[in-house]
């Protein structure tokens, strides 16, 4: 007797939005540093810090003990510190208070880029589509830099940016020390699938996360 099996439905998938800025910037000490600034998530309004240092190291800086679940569940750090978490942004200047860190940049104006990104409707920007259709020119344009991946072990993610300024200036001191002054983000930082551009900046973002209901 011919046994015919029939394929196991696929697990309902949990699509969670957040809608911010990533700022991205290197050090001239080898410490690279990831601000990821929320205004609407699931969890409501946060921000955390992404810190890999030069002997790579990888530390997450979260605001409470739930984002830093989610975060450390969705990337990879050899440690998770939940912190007061502060950043303030007045007129192109982030002030960013965060445990052991204390950080501020200054952005520049807009170039080719961020026009261009400004002129895709956001509504089509946020659309996992339009990530997974601009992944290829990303990573041609922009070394490093990936739109669409896996991340943790059933999460799949989708960045659709919408505007991105060049950082100008960063002053930056971890746990007392200086680290230095602006340099690029090399080697790419190794949190999750992709790293942010290679020179430092801020973009305007929707990520995009699905994973398994439970």
């Amino acid at each position: 007797m011919t046994r015919i099996v029939v394929g196991a439905r696929r697990r309902p998938r949990l699509r969670l939005r957040f809608d911010g800025w990533i700022a991205g910037v290197g050090t001239s000490s080898g410490t690279r540093i990831v601000i990821g600034h929320w205004q609407r998530t699931p969890f409501g309004p946060f921000s955390d810090v992404m810190l890999e240092r030069a002997d790579g190291e990888r530390l997450l800086l979260a605001p409470t003990q739930e984002t830093a679940d989610f975060v450390s569940a969705t990337y990879a750090f050899d440690a998770v510190r939940v912190v007061p978490v502060d950043v303030r942004v007045t007129k192109g200047t982030w002030t960013i208070a965060a445990g052991p860190l204390d950080l501020r940049l200054t952005t520049g104006r807009r170039g080719l880029l961020g026009f261009l990104l400004c002129a895709v409707p956001r509504a089509v920007a946020r659309r996992p589509a339009w990530s997974a259709l601009t992944d290829w020119p990303a990573r041609l344009l922009l070394p490093g830099v990936r739109t669409r991946g896996k991340v943790g072990e059933d999460r799949r993610e989708w960045y659709g940016a919408q505007d991105v300024r060049p950082i100008r200036a960063v002053s930056a001191v971890l746990e007392g020390d200086s680290l230095g002054s602006t340099a690029p983000v090399e080697p790419p930082v190794r949190f999750g699938f992709g790293s942010v551009p290679r020179r430092p900046a801020v973009t305007r973002i929707t990520t995009t996360v699905t994973l398994a209901r439970e």
